[in-house]
């Protein structure tokens, strides 16, 4: 029988992804981490692990609201600045984003949570230049599985320390770490648009998905065997759907091959070469 908890050693689990920050941290030749703070969980998660691993004057956390953002966001925000005593700086990204939205008045939802998402990629890499740090990733095993990103948005980073761990994994060792407590709690929402929240846009619960991911990826389960485990074959069928269509985000993108050793196929170095 498979355990489906998905619990983890959280205390473990702190360790390596400490030491997995402070090594690619230093080894990219840098200190100082920098990070988006949105007020959500996993950014928070991160937050909490970087300050562990560098300490909390070598950590920035940026909040970068939208004029329809959630006060609630910042608030949450700000509790963590409070709590783990990081530097912050709060840029309001609304004059960057909106001449592009108002080019077109039929724009969707999606497209203006696109924008937002890539501007404040925009803003948190221009930060790192100013504070001397690296941009640190806050996309969880489950969004990345599941596509739940914008590429070259949220999904950028220059390293990612929870990008192994599933949404409901990322709540455990939230817990450990002492996150405030409204921040695990609440209903996890990318706050692009108002009312917007993850599982309503998702269409299922991030606990239902995360078992069925569990045994599709880390058990190597067929989606049949998935069925004869219990889950509804429509349910199966989706997320087998969404895995395969957004593949092509979790790789860099294809180089067309023509001479002797191309990047990616035969020009093959570590990623810390030269540093």
């Amino acid at each position: 029988m498979v355990d489906l908890s998905l619990s983890i050693n959280t205390q473990l689990g702190r360790e390596i992804l400490v030491g997995f920050i402070k090594s690619e941290v230093t080894r990219a030749g840098f200190s100082r981490a920098i990070i988006n703070l949105s007020g959500g969980l996993d950014s928070a998660l991160s937050c909490a692990l970087a300050v562990e691993a560098l300490g909390a004057d070598k950590v920035m956390a940026l909040r970068l609201p939208y004029r329809t953002s959630s006060p609630d966001s910042l608030e949450h925000a700000q509790l963590m600045i409070d709590q783990f005593q990081v530097k912050s700086e709060t840029i309001d990204i609304s004059d960057m984003v909106d001449p592009l939205i108002k080019r077109d008045p039929n724009i969707t939802n999606v497209r203006k949570g696109n924008i937002m998402a890539r501007a404040r990629m925009i803003v948190l890499y221009d930060q790192s230049e100013v504070f001397k740090a690296l941009p640190i990733g806050t996309s969880n095993k489950t969004e990345i599985l599941l596509g739940y990103s914008t590429q070259w948005g949220d999904a950028a980073s220059a390293i990612n320390p929870i990008g192994d761990l599933y949404k409901t994994q990322a709540r455990q060792l939230s817990r450990a770490l002492n996150i405030p407590a409204p921040i695990i709690d609440k209903a996890p929402s990318a706050d692009l648009w108002e009312g917007q929240t993850d599982e309503g846009e998702l269409g299922f619960t991030y606990e239902e998905v995360d078992k069925l991911l569990y045994l599709l990826v880390d058990q190597r389960y067929s989606p049949q065997e998935c069925m004869d485990a219990g889950f509804d074959q429509k349910f199966v069928d989706v997320v087998v759907k969404r895995i395969r269509r957004n593949q092509f985000k979790r790789m860099q993108p294809p180089i067309a091959k023509i001479s002797n050793r191309t990047i990616g196929y035969d020009f093959l170095y570590l990623r810390d070469w030269g540093t």
